[in-house]
């Protein structure tokens, strides 16, 4: 009898037979609250009505179109309708299923456009679990670890975190924009720096958010040097932060922007957008891919569009995130084990700390097991696994962040009272 891996770590013991908006039944028909939408995939919730029905048309046309062999229909109409909302200026896509594929289709691109061979990463980044994405990504050790060598030419300045430094949003800032000087100074000269790569707000990191100063000084020293700067959206995208895409919080103003996750409710399709002179810099036959834009994801992705426009998801997304957030503070006025509740949009993590303030990821991981008994589905990140966070589908209800919250509330008490 074959099993799944023994290293694959559930995070609940769920067993999903179906799943509907923002809630997953198991066979006993108990419903849970999915407080991760499949971490950060299911944007327009489970099963959205729309999207089912636009796979299940694509189903019986087209299921595999290979898109370096023939076009087809969803695709060209997908790259039509993107252009409606990518970053001003990015108007040329390519399309992978994975993030990791995409953010090592942006590292591609990057190399081959300046003919130079380092990328500067930030410290906290997850990029993805792939040999080159892995060798991005300073998030954990468990992204990394026991594969070695990783890729060369990556190099690691600090993310602008105030959690982690102790300071002030403005005063951590200044430090990580001195650091990347002194990076560029020291371990990776601007002639040999092809791009930085940074997400708009930490994923795995802890949903730890950059700053507009950050990300002007970012552009700024990418202009004076000729450097590229990469904005990997895999989970800040399509509406997540409240805005439809991470960087417009911060005026980003990205070179190469990377999609996935959110993009196609729950199918598998991701990509890469920059501009047309950029792209064309890609050397001939360097992008390309058996599965990418497969035509039931591209399908899906339109009904995605349609359902987050038309219901106004994005929107949704900001003022659920605040009702979110408010609340979540409420309870860790309560708490003093959590230290920090941080985020944007749907997009918000709960910091726990011991009294010497060394993060705690036991407790951390307590409470998540104790909400998924109570029936709320949550996710742990951060270093040491000492935040939980809140991802719920962007079309999550004012009532289901209520009933929500009162559940994490209940396992926050019964966890820090032993009880």
């Amino acid at each position: 009898m074959a099993e799944l891996s023994p290293v694959l770590k559930q995070a609940t013991p769920v067993v999903a037979t179906r799943g509907e908006g923002v809630y997953l039944f198991d066979a006993d028909d108990r419903r849970y609250l999915d407080f991760t939408a499949g971490i950060g995939v299911t944007s327009t919730g489970h099963c959205h009505p729309k999207v089912v029905a636009a796979a299940q048309e694509q189903v019986g046309k087209l299921i595999h179109g290979q898109y370096t062999t023939v076009m087809h229909e969803p695709l060209l109409k997908l790259v039509d309708r993107l252009g409606e909302v990518l970053p001003e200026g990015l108007d040329r896509m390519f399309f992978a299923n994975s993030g990791s594929e995409a953010i090592e289709a942006a590292l591609r691109l990057a190399r081959q456009a300046t003919h130079r061979p380092n990328i500067v990463v930030f410290h906290g980044g997850f990029h993805g679990r792939t040999v080159a994405a892995a060798s991005l990504t300073t998030s954990g050790t468990k992204f990394r670890s026991g594969f070695a060598p990783l890729m060369a030419g990556v190099q690691v300045s600090p993310f602008p975190d105030p959690g982690h430094f102790g300071w002030p949003q403005e005063e951590t800032t200044e430090f990580a924009l001195r650091q990347l000087d002194y990076t560029l100074q020291t371990l990776s000269s601007p002639e040999d720096t092809a791009a930085f790569l940074v997400e708009p707000v930490l994923g795995e990191g802890g949903y730890v958010p950059a700053s507009t100063e950050f990300f002007a000084g970012l552009r700024e020293r990418a202009d004076k040097h000729g450097i590229l700067l990469v904005v990997d959206e895999v989970q800040t995208g399509w509406g997540r932060t409240g805005k439809f895409w991470g960087g417009d919080h911060f005026d980003a103003r990205a070179d190469i922007v990377v999609t996935a996750k959110g993009l196609a409710s729950g199918f598998p399709l991701s990509g890469i957008a920059a501009s047309h002179a950029l792209m064309e810099k890609a050397w001939p036959g360097s992008q390309g891919g058996t599965y990418g834009a497969n035509a039931v994801a591209c399908a899906a992705a339109l009904a995605t569009l349609d359902v987050i426009q038309e219901e106004g998801l994005v929107e949704n997304s900001a003022t659920r995130g605040k009702q979110l957030k408010s609340a979540l503070e409420d309870v860790a006025a309560q708490h003093p084990q959590i230290t920090d509740v941080r985020g944007l949009g749907l997009m918000i993590a709960n910091e726990f700390r011991d009294e010497s303030g060394t993060p705690d990821g036991k407790t951390a991981a307590a409470v998540q097991q104790e909400a998924a008994k109570r029936g709320l589905i949550l996710l742990n990140n951060g270093a040491w696994g000492q935040c939980v966070r809140f991802i719920p589908a962007l079309v999550v209800g004012e009532q289901d962040v209520v009933e929500a919250v009162g559940i994490w509330e209940e396992s926050v008490a019964a966890v820090l009272s032993g009880a």
